[in-house]
């Protein structure tokens, strides 16, 4: 019966993930209710908050969804990419603008989640980031192999906050007062002068 139960458990968890994705992708995270949520799952409000301590824990899941699709999406990419470790760094930054731009409402809510203050997110979210970030890393060791690896950590978050700056702006075009067109080769003059001076030849 115990195994018939988490089953059940299980399978109400991932129904309650898929709507929840298709809804924030569709309208939003501040579209999601648990009212919504429960209808389309086919199930009571109370039965969301025995799978899930919160919406935001529900939110966390559909993110990590969304962190493996942006994973998947920068290993395609540098997959075809150049040797050279800056056009590296520019390749999946650019496809990190293109993951962005296409999956915008998804993207929006890695970042948008609400957690109370002072409360950091759970180790596997972390875990999540730290993986994304490794992408980073590997070309940034090369071009500046005398960082120690706490800088190297902190040049990796500069770089990764710089480009997700500008791609934030840049999905609203008015703000940034950059075409969308523009965006990529934004990119590739930021990333190339950062790290002209350092450049292995």
């Amino acid at each position: 019966m115990t195994g018939k139960v988490q089953e059940r458990r299980r399978a109400l968890r991932e129904n309650l993930i898929a709507h929840a994705e298709r809804r924030i992708a569709a309208d939003g995270l501040s579209s999601l209710r648990a009212r919504d949520l429960a209808q389309d799952a086919g199930c009571a409000v109370g039965a969301i908050y025995n799978v899930f301590g919160d919406l935001t824990d529900l939110v966390l899941s559909v993110n990590a969804r969304t962190f493996d699709k942006l994973g998947a999406t920068v290993s395609e990419a540098l997959a075809g990419a150049p040797t050279d470790a800056v056009e590296q760094l520019v390749v999946m930054s650019q496809a990190y603008h293109r993951f962005a731009a296409e999956n915008h409402n998804l993207w929006r809510a890695m970042f948008d989640v609400d957690r109370p203050a002072g409360e950091s997110a759970p180790e596997w979210y972390l875990r999540e980031m730290g993986r994304l970030m490794a992408y980073i890393a590997a070309p940034l060791s090369v071009i500046f192999p005398d960082l120690d690896e706490s800088d190297l950590a902190l040049m990796t978050r500069a770089l990764f906050s710089s480009v997700h700056g500008i791609v934030l702006l840049a999905l609203d075009e008015a703000a940034s007062g950059v075409p969308t067109a523009e965006i990529d080769r934004m990119i590739s003059l930021v990333l190339q002068q950062l790290t002209a001076s350092r450049q292995i030849s």
